[in-house]
This record gives structure tokens, C-alpha cells and sequence, in this order.
């Protein structure tokens, strides 16, 4: 029986690695919002569930888009 201070602890799995993604693309604004706060900030992988090689492609993809006025740079 869990002690009621502890939480699962679910195993994450990275959405580009599981869905098989080479390249994450500045133009698919939808899966990038999946992974923008509602705050217009790009979630820490830690929250997200994305590894390491792929958050680094996120959010170079993420900084392209809001370059190119496809994503808000803030929510005002």
C-alpha cells in the first residue's frame, strides 16, 4: 500500500523518439505548442518528457518559429 507522501513515478518517454520524428520541423506549430507554456516559455524537459538531443532541436525550432511570427514571443 503507498504511503500517502509518495507519487507515482511513471517512466517518460520521449514523444519525437516513441513517434519515431527525425526531423522537428518550425512550421508544425501544432506539436510545438504541446510543448509551450501557457505562458508563451518552452517547457523544461523534466516536464515534458523529451530527451536531451530532442529539446535541444525543440527549442531551436521553437526560437525559429517566433522569428518567423508563426509562434508568440509572449502572451500579453
Amino acid at each position: 500500500m503507498p504511503r500517502p507522501n509518495e507519487t507515482k513515478v511513471r517512466p517518460k518517454n520521449c514523444f519525437f523518439c516513441v513517434n519515431n520524428v527525425k526531423e522537428i520541423d518550425y512550421k508544425d506549430i501544432n506539436t510545438l505548442r504541446r510543448f509551450i507554456s501557457s505562458y508563451a516559455k518552452i517547457v523544461p524537459p523534466k516536464r515534458s518528457g523529451v530527451c536531451s538531443s530532442h529539446q535541444r532541436k525543440l527549442s531551436q525550432a521553437i526560437k525559429r518559429a517566433r522569428i518567423m511570427s508563426l509562434l508568440p514571443f509572449t502572451n500579453k
